[in-house]
């Protein structure tokens, strides 16, 4: 695996994690142990500063989380100009405190419910581990509304579990709703996109794509989308 399809080494893994300790040493860790857990398995984030090297547009990151993006750009040496937005107020509320005390630069976390408004915006966006869980309806107006924010040079970078019949989505599917059960995810899948209809709605939107598995060594079936507006 080349660096991009790899997770981060764990050395700094275990750094961008300290962020996500609690306050108390008697406080609660298991964000920080999940966040340390996720970026030293999951190559999800050495993927996506990959795909938007070379970029200078701000980046929107819908479905943000705990805002971990932020931290693994700036720890690749990324320095768009960040905002993120979750519709779960508990994890923006922990994005910022952990971005604070990172001492990142230029980030921003709001809470936004997407089935309601759309952050105003126009640059690169990020939909990471997010189309699963919308409706078909609220899939396509999502993919509408990212596309409509691109400008030249910018980038759509996607990481989404694909509908393809195989073992690997069946799995993903059932990792997926463990995920809402537990609590740690704010809805349960809906629907996994497919390969081919992904594709043929970003290039009919004058995109370039390219589109590559993004797994590493886990079982899921994750896949990078890269549309980029021309120039």
């Amino acid at each position: 695996m080349n660096a991009a399809t790899r997770p981060l080494d764990a050395a700094t893994a275990r750094a961008i994690a300290r962020a996500f300790l609690p306050a108390s040493r008697l406080g609660n860790r298991y964000t920080y142990y999940y966040t340390r857990g996720k970026l030293g398995s999951d190559p999800l984030y050495p993927g996506i500063a990959d795909a938007l090297g070379g970029t200078s547009a701000p980046l929107l990151d819908l479905g943000c989380g705990l805002g971990l993006l932020a931290h693994t750009l700036r720890a690749a040496g990324v320095d768009l100009p960040y905002r993120g937005v979750d519709v779960d107020a508990g994890k923006i509320a922990t994005a910022r405190d952990a971005a604070a005390r990172a001492g990142l630069r230029d980030v921003a976390f709001d809470t936004v419910d997407l089935s309601r408004d759309w952050p105003r915006h126009a640059g690169s966006v990020a939909i990471l581990d997010v189309l699963q869980y919308l409706a078909p309806e609220a899939q396509e107006a999502t993919l509408d509304a990212a596309i409509a924010m691109l400008v030249p040079g910018a980038r759509l970078v996607i990481r989404t579990g694909l509908d393809d019949g195989g073992s690997r989505a069946r799995f993903t599917h059932f990792a997926d709703l463990v995920g809402r059960l537990s609590g740690w995810m704010y809805s349960a899948p809906r629907r996994y996109p497919r390969a081919d209809a992904l594709r043929a709605k970003l290039e009919g939107a004058g995109l370039d794509v390219e589109l590559a598995p993004l797994r590493g060594n886990t079982p899921f079936n994750n896949w990078r989308v890269i549309a980029e507006r021309r120039r």
